[in-house]
């Protein structure tokens, strides 16, 4: 009888450990981006010295930017976290115009360095690029077909204040692989208005700067900035 009254005290205390323990997390976050940037195609044409590059400034517009992250206590398999953004835009002047459909979905593995005070994350990826680019010059169109995937590095550093609720946060991306070139950095600061055992909720505000250049041909780029502020909200579970 004893030894099973430890055997049930063990498994209860087991199971009650297990339930407070922060071995499994869920993250996300909703911001609202205001960007602004410019398109840049580049022509090249053996021959001729003639520059027919040409930058497209884009109109300041705002979009949705949204990501979610799995955390997980388990040795050498890594954390999983998806970023996504909208980032449809256009440009018009009185000859020339550029219309870009594109969205942007990262899924990311990575692993935590540190998670504490200060925390680091690094790791890798995958950037899949959705959309087309249509260039008008005097009535006559060129199409950019803008859709593929490409590997990346991925790394994150952050810190907190204690006692506080403020946090910092920073995190980037980069790729130069094949015909894509890309580097998306953002930086922020969190405010956390509610904290507790099971839930912690935050307001924060950033900056973020994002460049693509696609190499179409031989002779032909395409090259897209976006940067511009943000604010939102994040949860940790």
């Amino acid at each position: 009888m004893k030894l099973t009254r430890m055997a049930v005290l063990s498994v209860a205390f087991g199971l009650s450990s297990l339930a407070n323990a922060d071995f499994i997390g869920l993250k996300g976050d909703i911001s609202y981006w205001n960007f602004d940037g410019h398109t840049r195609t580049e022509h090249s044409v053996p021959g001729i010295a003639t520059d027919l590059n040409r930058t497209y400034e884009l109109d300041r517009q705002g979009t949705v930017q949204l990501s979610a992250a799995f955390e997980h206590p388990v040795p050498l398999l890594p954390n999983v976290k998806l970023k996504y953004v909208n980032l449809d835009n256009e440009s018009r002047d009185s000859a020339f115009s550029s219309k870009t459909e594109l969205t942007n979905t990262d899924l990311i593995l990575y692993y935590e360095i540190l998670d504490n005070i200060i925390s680091a994350d690094i790791g890798a990826g995958l950037a899949y690029l959705d959309g087309t680019t249509r260039i008008s010059t005097a009535g006559l169109y060129t199409d950019y077909d803008i859709s593929g995937s490409t590997p990346f590095l991925y790394a994150q550093a952050g810190a907190k204040l204690p006692f506080t609720g403020l946090s910092a946060n920073a995190e980037l991306i980069v790729t130069d692989i094949n015909d894509t070139k890309m580097t998306d950095a953002q930086a922020e600061l969190q405010y956390d208005f509610v904290k507790s055992i099971a839930l912690d909720i935050g307001a924060k505000v950033g900056y973020r700067i994002m460049k693509i250049e696609i190499e179409e041909s031989k002779n032909e780029n395409i090259e897209y900035e976006f940067k511009g502020p943000y604010i939102g909200l994040a949860a940790h579970f």
